[in-house]
């Protein structure tokens, strides 16, 4: 049933009336052009989701977000702790840019991209619609009572639902812990690793109540994303739309009889294929998803009654109504231009980031320590060193200034890889060269006879007289 276009914007689409019982979606699987295009994207996405834990880049999983070690990979790029700031900086960069994609294209993402529409609409729709039959028959089986055939064909298809559900929890694992440690809990005893298994049954738990009876809700109560539209969205953005001005006033015709009507039969097909339940022609919805289920549905009926096509299709609301082509508006002008400077500023950063962070500070509660001895002066310094390379580095230190000499209390020259480095150290100057109270030394860190790091700090001393 179609909803009330009285009241459509006071309820979601899967909710009765009264507000106390959900009303359960059976889309309707139409194969047209935009479910072609849009299949063979998800499948590409799916094999890149399923793949990406186990694919080697620079000696690196393809993509790792472990929260737990603060190690984050993104196609061959390691970020540590120390480069948070980027990490902050390309998750700004990345909503600026899901901002202005759906200032100008509404919420596409989310029906041709987001993990969640891919699975459910590509994989467990497809293994319910296999089991159970299209729509009518599933609506049917759910109705009526319960057979040997209903249970059987329940239980297969929520056992291959867990099934899935538990491989899903295994590769999301695997993206935040790393697949080297998501192979040693599967090898090895679970007393070992009791903490990760436990983590798989529950992602798998979670991940088979999200498509097994959460479903459309992930979109229309759970997800913030859409609640978003209602603040990008203009009139100018490009949108999942119904032309009510060509479709209205809806009614039934036969091929060979006069148009009397306009265009839209009033079939209701845009609404049986819909996943979230929603009547497209009531207007722009938070529950869309742009999956463009309706538009391949439309077309067909369009074909069939020598109309043209895309009487749904996507079109911004002044299009539709004043027949304005698309335009850019100061908005899309204002967010590109954000997304230009961040998007520079990370590139540069991410270009000019040294394989080694040095960071070097006076020792606390010193200042400088006069040696009468040989007429020279000391600073006591801590550095650590943070391997941000592919691999172990056997490094030294060298000051800038030829007259400067470094005397170590705690010393290493070998830097594990991901691991930190700390030295203890004297920074020694000959009292003659000493020109002013604060000078200025900087040091290059050496390894394999290269350059790999340059850091500076100031060195404190009475000056010369």
């Amino acid at each position: 049933m179609s909803q009330d276009p009285k009241s459509f914007r006071d309820q979601i689409s899967t909710v009765t009336d009264d507000g106390k019982k959900r009303k359960w979606i059976y889309a309707k699987i139409i194969k047209g052009k935009l479910y072609a295009y849009r299949s063979a994207l998800s499948y590409f996405f799916l094999v890149l989701l399923l793949a990406a834990p186990f694919l080697r880049l620079n000696g690196e999983q393809l993509i790792l977000l472990n929260v737990l070690e603060r190690k984050f990979v993104f196609f061959g790029l390691v970020f540590w702790p120390q480069d948070f700031y980027l990490f902050v900086l390309a998750l700004l960069t990345f909503i600026v840019f899901v901002v202005l994609f759906t200032v100008v294209f509404g919420r596409v993402f989310c029906g041709w991209v987001c993990p969640q529409t891919i699975f459910m609409e590509m994989v467990f729709r497809k293994i319910e619609q296999w089991i159970e039959g299209d729509h009518l028959k599933q609506k049917k089986l759910d109705e009526g009572p319960l057979t040997t055939e209903k249970f059987l064909k329940k239980t297969a298809k929520h056992f291959i639902f867990l099934a899935i559900s538990f491989a899903i929890a295994n590769i999301f694992l695997a993206y935040l812990i790393g697949s080297d440690t998501l192979r040693k809990i599967i090898v090895e005893p679970v007393t070992q690793h009791l903490s990760g298994f436990i983590s798989i049954w529950l992602f798998t738990f979670v991940f088979y109540l999200v498509f097994s009876r959460m479903r459309e809700l992930v979109c229309t109560v759970i997800c913030p994303y859409g609640r978003l539209q209602g603040v990008l969205l203009d009139n100018q953005s490009i949108i999942v739309a119904y032309d009510y001005l060509r479709g209205e006033p809806r009614g039934k015709r036969a091929k060979a009889e006069p148009k009397v009507t306009g265009d839209c039969i009033d079939c209701k097909l845009c609404v049986q294929v819909c996943p979230t339940g929603i009547d497209i022609r009531n207007g722009t919805q938070m529950e869309c998803i742009n999956c463009t289920a309706c538009i391949d549905a439309c077309d067909m009926v369009m074909e069939k009654i020598n109309r043209p096509l895309r009487l749904i299709g996507f079109k911004s609301e002044d299009e539709v109504k004043h027949g304005k082509p698309f335009q850019l508006s100061k908005r899309i002008y204002g967010y590109s231009a954000v997304l230009l400077v961040l998007a520079g500023t990370l590139g540069y950063l991410l270009l000019s980031r040294s394989a080694v962070k040095t960071t070097i500070l006076r020792a606390s509660g010193t200042l400088y320590q006069m040696r009468d001895n040989d007429h020279t002066v000391s600073n006591l310094y801590n550095a650590e060193l943070v391997n941000k390379t592919k691999g172990d580095l056997k490094f030294s230190i060298r000051p800038d200034l030829p007259e400067a000499k470094i005397q170590y209390i705690d010393q290493t020259n070998e830097l594990k890889y991901g691991k930190t480095a700390k030295l203890t150290f004297f920074i020694i100057l000959p009292q003659k060269e000493i020109k002013k109270y604060k000078t200025e030394i900087g040091f290059k860190l050496i390894s394999g006879g290269k350059v790999i790091d340059h850091f500076e700090t100031t060195f404190i001393a009475p000056p010369n007289e």
